[in-house]
């Protein structure tokens, strides 16, 4: 069953950021995934929750998913994302 992946950041280094950014879509491909949001403006529909940015993942399973965001690929640059933001990231089975 399909994963789905949210992250939601704020970010203080943009440009720092934007490096993070230019290698994340190889590793989220080598593992069967996809940006379903990127970035998109948001508008709360409920609550207080207003994002400064969201990204929507999905990948075909959420082992895959776990195996994508512990690999080694993705480490080398997650770490750029702790330096240039402050991140919230779940992972949830999709319909």
């Amino acid at each position: 069953m399909p994963a789905l992946v949210l992250v939601e950041v704020s970010i203080h280094n943009p440009e720092l950021y934007e490096e993070y950014k230019k290698h994340t879509l190889q590793t989220i491909q080598q593992y069967g995934g996809k940006f379903v949001v990127r970035g998109a403006a948001t508008e709360s529909l409920e609550g207080n929750w207003n994002p400064e940015r969201l990204v929507i993942l999905q990948f075909p399973d959420v082992a895959t998913a776990k195996n994508w965001w512990a690999s080694p690929e993705y480490s080398a640059i997650k770490t750029i994302r702790y330096e240039a933001a402050n991140s919230k990231m779940l992972v949830v089975e999709s319909v």
